[in-house]
């Protein structure tokens, strides 16, 4: 049986993963009010509210870690820039997902916590395959995965997403370790 840290930080080039944490609560709140963030996540509502941060972060903190693992995306000198996760699903594959700050998109952040996340997950998680999806209207987030190492399945997903309110075509990508 694999024996998962409580609390791991995963150390990239420029980036820290490691928990959230009560003071990201105000940084969250404010990345997540843009409406652009949100609509590019299923789970995210829009408007975005301080009290829905402080739970995200409070549930952040009760998670399994043998099943799920959520970071805070941390650049140095700035504090919290995204958040990356990797959730078991109810048929029990591990499924990857983030989201960056508008103030820093576009500068490879993404990227780099999705590797760094992915080492960790088969290095200290023993993980082989992880799935990931993104909005078909989100060909971004999809340069981000292949960039990290996914691929295309082929399959197209309507996941929901709670602040377009709606379920949106999902292009499935998975990592092979």
């Amino acid at each position: 049986m694999c024996v998962i840290e409580e609390r791991p930080v995963i150390a990239t080039q420029r980036l820290t993963l490691r928990a959230p944490a009560k003071a990201d609560v105000g940084r969250v709140a404010s990345f997540c009010v843009d409406p652009d963030v949100a609509r590019m996540t299923t789970r995210m509502p829009s408007p975005y509210t301080r009290d829905h941060a402080e739970d995200f972060v409070a549930r952040c903190g009760t998670q399994d870690r043998a099943r799920d693992n959520t970071f805070a995306i941390a650049l140095e000198g700035e504090g919290l820039v995204g958040v990356i996760g990797m959730f078991t699903t109810l048929e029990g594959t591990v499924e990857l997902g983030y989201w960056i700050g508008r103030p820093y998109w576009g500068q490879g952040y993404a990227t780099e916590a999705a590797r760094g996340a992915l080492d960790w997950a088969r290095s200290a998680w023993k993980k082989r395959y992880v799935v990931a999806g993104h909005f078909a209207d989100n060909d971004a987030s999809g340069r981000v995965l292949v960039k990290a190492g996914f691929l295309y399945t082929g399959v197209v997903e309507h996941k929901p997403s709670i602040a377009r309110g709606e379920p949106a075509a999902t292009r499935m990508m998975v990592w092979l370790a």
